[in-house]
């Protein structure tokens, strides 16, 4: 894969001095077993990174249970949902689970929320989450695990009176909302701590999104520089070909593949739209309506990832020698992000670009 060189900003990039502002994940993609989850947040940690992320997914990756096995592994790092949802657990258990977690760890959770797409919550019948409720939802958890009695009528639902009653001595923790777009970039601003950034932006869609929350903070009466900005950077190196293409092409498929958000992740980097119909216009993806990890082989995704250009995927990762990918992370630094959450490589990948970071 061709690796761009790419500063986004005039003058030297700030390369992290150490390895604190990056977090990653554990058990990235689809899994069966989620026990090695343990072996890499301990190797996260042993590398100095700041965070050890999950993406929540039904099955094998429940937040609630894998926050209290990674927190007893690790004693620094934090341990973040990136995501989980409002709308699967009614708000005071979502409340229990997050303090329970909290006095576990001492108090180093970090909650990521996120909207999904509508048909997954046709699917499983829930209601899609619009701003209203995920504005709605932060507040009622952010009450409850103050202590507060919380009486709510709205499209959250109807809780005539709620209330945790017992907590631990240790604050609420930080709610994050996942964002690609410009109405849910300004919400995150307005009412969550912080926004995860998805995968696949560049890093000057990274800045545009940045100052987009940013703004919204500031326009709320928040302090714009509180809100903290997580970029997500798929991150690959000294991998066998095979597996590079793998972590990048084949989860960048799951990704652009499904309709509409593909077109949307296209468009924030200003790229042109026409390469996602090709896309899923390919044999292994073709008639697909739904998410294609579900239903096709990781060999198949990464087979279907030969229609993406190879630019975008070059221009919105960290892929090539380590010192390649620790000069992109100054690039996303550059553009605005406070924390990189590194994805696709897991933390026992990692070693190689730590190194070099350091160096």
């Amino acid at each position: 894969m061709t690796t761009p060189s790419a500063a986004t900003s005039a003058g030297p990039n700030p390369i992290p001095a150490d390895p604190g502002v990056l977090g990653a994940y554990v058990l990235p993609g689809r899994v069966a077993d989620p026990r090695p989850a343990i072996d890499q947040a301990r190797a996260a940690e042993e590398l100095g990174l700041g965070t050890v992320w999950l993406s929540e997914r039904w099955g094998t990756k429940d937040f609630a249970v894998l926050a209290g096995a990674l927190g007893q592994v690790t004693s620094r790092a934090k341990v973040a949902a990136g995501i989980t949802h409002f709308q699967v657990r009614h708000p005071a258990v979502l409340a229990s689970m997050a303090m329970t977690a909290q006095g576990l760890t001492g108090g180093r959770i970090v909650l990521g929320f996120g909207r999904s797409v509508a048909a997954m919550w046709k699917a499983v019948g829930l209601p899609p989450a619009n701003n209203r409720i995920l504005a709605d939802s932060a507040d009622i958890l952010r009450r409850l695990c103050k202590g507060d009695k919380v009486s709510y009528d709205g499209p959250v639902g109807r809780f005539p009176a709620m209330r945790l009653s017992d907590l631990p001595d240790v604050p609420p923790p930080p709610l994050v909302l996942a964002a690609i777009g410009p109405k849910t970039l300004a919400l995150a601003g307005a009412h969550f701590d912080g926004v995860i950034l998805h995968p696949f932006l560049t890093p000057e869609a990274v800045a545009r999104s940045a100052a987009t929350v940013r703004a919204a903070a500031e326009d709320a009466g928040r302090d714009p520089a509180a809100i903290r900005v997580y970029a997500t950077v798929i991150t690959a190196s000294g991998l066998p070909p095979e597996e590079e293409a793998a972590v990048v092409g084949g989860r960048a498929v799951t990704y652009f593949q499904i309709p509409g958000f593909g077109e949307q992740l296209a468009e924030t980097n200003g790229w042109d739209t026409t390469a996602v119909k090709r896309l899923r216009e390919h044999p292994q993806l073709a008639g697909i309506k739904g998410s294609a990890d579900f239903v096709r082989t990781r060999d198949q995704l990464t087979e279907a990832a030969k229609a993406l250009p190879a630019e975008w995927l070059a221009a919105s990762s960290a892929v090539g020698s380590p010192e390649h990918c620790v000069a992109r992370f100054g690039d996303y630094l550059a553009a605005g992000a406070d924390e990189l959450v590194l994805h696709g490589s897991t933390p026992d990948q990692l070693p190689p670009v730590i190194k070099a970071l350091r160096r």
